[in-house]
């Protein structure tokens, strides 16, 4: 019986748009499947920008070879940078499968998918080097090696996969992703491999072409230079750009008092960077608001320390803490954003006091979440700083440093800060993450107070508020005597906006 061609089998696979892969694959996907299902040469590596179907393909190719090529009962692997990575790539041949009535030939499980009528197998694989040795693959699918580091670990992964292929015959090796740090281990293999006779490598750089023109704009926004360098258009890049640019600071600087009092009924949240050995400690208090250009977050006041003479190099804490303290009643904070590893103690007597900490947590997602919401508000002019030398300084110093595939952090160089920065981040976060505040309803049945109502159950802004309290002095007698609700001009019951809407 003559074996399917895997070519003609991958291209009848459903994807998850309903149509086929052979129909919507374009000439150089086509290119590449085919030269990765031929029997030479047997290593692949293809580079290609962000949404470009890498995942898709490379476990479209690893079913059509398992179910056509490859050996009874032979074994293969699939690594990525770690292994929630490589379960992407098994979760996407399920999917595969399961659109492509091919569950009855395929049993894919939570760490395999295995070929029942010959045993062939592709296992999802944990990035561990030294349990790579000693293992004889048939077909090796690495996802994503532009992002694997070269640490000791993804170094000895590597040499035992690329080591493995002459182990067994026939076998193959196929990487794929996209381009990453010029120091990571996927750019040495990438420069080892367009030099190479033994290797195929192919070069697609992004933006997508199905990528509409706002789709292109919009994640050129959403990325640094590098990034976009790295991510879209397939440039071996440092991950090391300026936070921002001297123009960008300037624009949210605002001028005259460095300090907004507080205004009663506004929302504020405070942010408190500890400095430990030899560094300053800032404090950052702020509120949202919106304007005309859309929803701004207004840093009220920064403050910072230095460690004083004589200290040891560390702040006076407990200055530190009743500054806060002080500031924190001042303003009324609704919620005080801290690190946990370098505040806990003052914050539990702040807590004590009457202040609400709640930890920010640092793990790389939060700092990502941090530097990016930083990054983003500076450049969309959506924050207002106070001209503080401090936070100018550090604004102008600190750098976005690439600390994983997709994911930065902040970075100062030796003999700056960023402490005060990283407060005013800490409070950018965390109120850009609450929900903004629509146009106010407001109704009164008969016998009834007037209520106030926001969509989404956001709290009203502080003009609506203020436009309550005059609507409800100008109320007459009568008008309340009858029950009638308030009529707050721009609100859900503003006569003027619902005949506009009719």
């Amino acid at each position: 019986m003559t074996a399917p061609d895997p070519l003609a089998l991958l291209s009848g696979l459903v994807l998850d748009t309903g149509h086929t892969w052979g129909s919507s694959a374009t000439d150089w996907q086509r290119d590449d499947a085919a030269a990765m299902l031929a029997d030479d040469p047997r290593r692949h590596y293809a580079l290609r920008g962000r949404g470009m179907s890498k995942t898709t393909d490379a476990a479209a190719v690893a079913l059509a070879l398992l179910l056509t090529r490859a050996p009874d009962r032979s074994r293969s692997h699939a690594y990525a940078v770690d292994a929630g990575q490589s379960r992407i790539l098994l979760d996407t041949i399920g999917g595969l499968v399961g659109r492509s009535g091919l569950g009855g030939a395929v049993e894919v499980s939570a760490r395999s998918v295995t070929v029942r009528a010959t045993g062939a197998s592709l296992a999802v694989e944990a990035s561990d080097g030294a349990s790579a040795y000693g293992l004889r693959p048939w077909l090796t699918v690495c996802d994503e090696l532009g992002m694997w580091p070269a640490t000791t670990n993804h170094r000895a992964l590597w040499a035992a996969i690329s080591s493995a292929v002459p182990k067994v015959p026939g076998s193959r090796l196929v990487a794929i992703g996209t381009a990453g740090s010029p120091s990571s281990l996927g750019a040495k293999v990438w420069q080892d491999a367009t030099a190479s006779p033994y290797w195929r490598t192919s070069l697609r750089p992004g933006p997508a072409p199905w990528w509409t023109a706002e789709d292109v704009e919009a994640t050129r926004a959403d990325l640094t230079a590098s990034e976009w360098r790295r991510l879209i258009l397939c440039e071996w890049a440092e991950g090391d750009d300026a936070l921002t640019t001297p123009e960008d600071v300037a624009a949210c600087i605002r001028g005259g008092s460095l300090t907004l009092p507080p205004v009663p009924g506004v929302e504020y949240v405070a942010a408190l960077d500890v400095g430990t050995r030899r560094d300053l400690t800032g404090l950052a208090v702020g509120h949202a608001e919106r304007r005309a250009s859309g929803r701004v977050v207004v840093i009220d006041r920064v403050l910072s320390w230095r460690p004083g003479e004589g200290t040891g190099g560390r702040v006076d804490l407990s200055e530190v803490e009743s500054a806060t303290l002080r500031l924190c009643r001042e303003y009324r904070v609704r919620r005080l954003r801290f690190d946990r590893m370098q505040a806990e103690q003052m914050t539990g007597n702040l807590a004590r006091a009457g202040v609400r900490p709640v930890e920010y947590v640092f793990s790389s997602a939060g700092a990502d979440k941090l530097a990016r919401s930083l990054f983003v508000a500076l450049r969309d002019r959506a924050v207002e700083l106070p001209d503080d030398d401090e936070l100018r300084a550090e604004a102008s110093t600190v750098r976005l440093v690439e600390t994983g595939p997709g994911t930065v952090k902040m970075s100062n160089p030796p003999g700056t800060h960023d402490d005060v920065l990283t407060a005013v981040g800490m409070v950018l976060a965390d109120l850009t993450a609450q929900p903004d505040s629509g146009p106010g309803a407001i109704w009164s049945p008969i016998g009834r107070p007037a209520v106030v109502r926001t969509l989404h159950d956001a709290r009203p802004t502080l003009p609506a508020r203020l436009a309550v309290r005059q609507a409800a002095r100008e109320r007459t007698r009568a008008q309340r005597l009858a029950g009638l609700g308030l009529l707050v001009p721009g609100s859900a019951n503003d006569p003027k906006r619902v005949n506009a809407r009719r």
